[in-house]
């Protein structure tokens, strides 16, 4: 069995958001991150993304609640669920982990929210979710 459906563009994973009623987004970042660096808006799509930690912050401890967080949002095992990340690291271990767990669909944003370190180790210029023009919002 393949770790997890497939990895997405960040484009592509919007054209999958849009085009399935049942496809979700969960972002794995960290509560600071969502607050400081922002969420992906997919209010254009009558969608709200599901937000839980795969690691704490400022520990870094894994997040062993994780699969019963998503499982508690009562997300059918055949939906698409789209993991998203800072760079794609945590996303994917967060969709191979739901696989393990039973889920059908889930895939990995390449790129992340803020996507890969310029020649002068910044995000958010090179690729990724914000550098793509997709929605999103900052609290």
């Amino acid at each position: 069995m393949a770790e997890y459906a497939g990895d997405l563009s960040p484009k592509d994973a919007w054209t999958l958001l849009e085009s399935e009623p049942d496809a979700r987004l969960v972002d794995v970042r960290t509560r600071a991150e969502w607050t400081y660096v922002g969420t992906a808006d997919l209010s254009p799509l009558s969608k709200k993304p599901l937000l839980i930690e795969w690691q704490s912050f400022p520990g870094g401890q894994r997040n062993d609640r994780f699969a019963d967080e998503l499982e508690a949002a009562d997300i059918p095992k055949d939906a698409p669920i789209v993991f998203l990340c800072r760079s794609g690291a945590r996303s994917a271990a967060a969709a191979t982990l739901m696989t393990q767990r039973g889920y059908q669909r889930c895939y990995n944003i390449l790129e992340g929210f803020e996507g890969d370190p310029d020649a002068e180790r910044h995000r958010g210029r090179i690729n990724g979710w914000k550098v793509r023009g997709l929605p999103w919002t900052q609290n």
